[in-house]
């Protein structure tokens, strides 16, 4: 496995943008002039050979050694090979992605996934608010791809979500899919408050709701097809670290009936 990696030498004093370390833009890029990036937040001018020492050759992957809270960006881009962050990343990691796979090993911050159409991202602690949410001047938030979460996600998780998956190990924060319009949105331990917040179509699935809104009608229990393919799909792609499939039976809870009123909430439990 080729690649370069890059060891924070200190902890950062301010934000850094590290949109610009992804396997394609670095095998462009000189070794001198990747030292030169600039990765500050502030009018200082830090540039990435400040902060970072690195080692290996440009390849399919790049490893960040000693993550931080203050390294925003992660992964922003991403379209093909692999990036492997080794501690906790800040805001808007995955930002945009397109393919390839994006492994955190720590926690992320918020807008977590934010505007991804393609590819996987893998976090093995928690993520703030936001996950596969949309940024200010998107449209819609997650379009594609997979999102995986080990710990637990914040409030919002699918902000405006219109297609892909992401499923929690943990519990989901409050008002999970607001506002969404397609995709899926699977926790094991189950939602906050209000969940569907004026969503128009997608699914929630997860064995128990804290508050459900009044906007949404108990349609009973179904056996539904698409839970066993849900459940194959996590399998194939997962392999020995997929979930148990999904029951075949669940309630299903219709709305949100304040807007169209297509979406649904599944309660496994």
């Amino acid at each position: 496995m080729s690649g370069l990696t890059f060891r924070l030498t200190s902890a950062p004093k301010e934000r850094l943008d590290l949109s610009q370390l992804t396997p394609r833009k670095l095998s462009s890029t000189p070794l001198a002039q990747v030292l030169k990036l600039n990765v500050g937040s502030t009018k200082s001018g830090l540039s990435l050979g400040d902060v970072f020492a690195v080692s290996g050759k440009p390849g399919d992957t790049v490893r960040i050694e000693s993550g931080s809270a203050r390294l925003d960006f992660v992964g922003a881009e991403l379209d093909h090979g692999t990036l492997i962050v080794e501690g906790d990343v800040g805001v808007s990691a995955g930002r945009n992605m397109r393919g390839g796979r994006l492994e955190i090993k720590g926690d992320a911050g918020n807008l977590l996934g934010s505007g991804i159409s393609g590819g996987e991202i893998f976090v093995k602690g928690s993520a703030a608010s936001q996950v596969g949410g949309l940024s200010a001047g998107d449209k819609f938030g997650m379009t594609g791809g997979l999102i995986v979460i080990d710990g637990h996600a914040g409030d919002r998780t699918g902000d405006r979500m219109r297609r892909g998956t992401i499923y929690i190990r943990g519990k989901c924060g409050s008002f999970a899919g607001s506002r969404m319009v397609g995709g899926t949105i699977w926790t094991e331990l189950g939602f906050g408050a209000d969940p569907g917040l004026l969503l128009r179509r997608g699914t929630l699935i997860g064995p128990s709701v804290e508050q459900m809104l009044p906007t949404f009608a108990d349609a009973g229990r179904h056996d539904l097809v698409i839970l066993r393919i849900l459940s194959r799909y996590m399998s194939a792609t997962l392999g020995s670290q997929a979930p148990k499939p999904l029951p075949t039976a669940v309630r299903k809870y219709a709305g949100d009936l304040a807007t169209v009123g297509k979406g649904e909430i599944l309660l496994t439990a």
